[in-house]
């Protein structure tokens, strides 16, 4: 079963962003339908939808330029962010923001979070956290 919420990033390239996803930060494959250049990945509770510009249904709201996704990153939780740092470290792909610790209030709570940021193929910015 998928989650209430599944962003769908259109992409430039699908096979580029299938190896991203899949080699790189060890997302799994759960259908994809290559005839529209669509693929539905997932890492632990999390999923995006990746649809290849110009291939399937396109949902453009306006002209995409590099980087896509400008003004959001998707929050992606995980059990343990060292396994992604080391992949993306043996890929040699840079982190757009460092780890860092991170206190958030939230209402009358507070949640300490580990996190950092990389950017996929397309520039869409990707914040991966841990909680503590």
């Amino acid at each position: 079963m998928l989650p209430a919420l599944v962003p769908e990033l259109s992409v430039s390239d699908i096979g580029r962003s299938l190896a991203f996803y899949r080699n790189v930060l060890g997302f799994s494959l759960s259908y994809e339908r290559p005839q529209e250049g669509f693929a539905l990945v997932q890492l632990g509770a999390a999923a995006l939808m990746l649809d290849q510009i110009g291939t399937g249904r396109d949902w453009v709201t306006g002209p995409l330029e590099p980087p896509y996704g400008r003004g959001i990153n998707i929050q992606i939780q995980v059990a343990q962010l060292e396994p992604l740092l080391t992949r993306l470290e043996t890929n040699q792909v840079s982190l757009f923001q460092p780890v860092e610790t991170k206190t958030y209030q939230a209402g009358s709570a507070q949640i300490t979070q580990r996190q950092f940021c990389v950017q996929d193929p397309d520039g869409y910015l990707l914040r991966f956290c841990q909680d503590l």
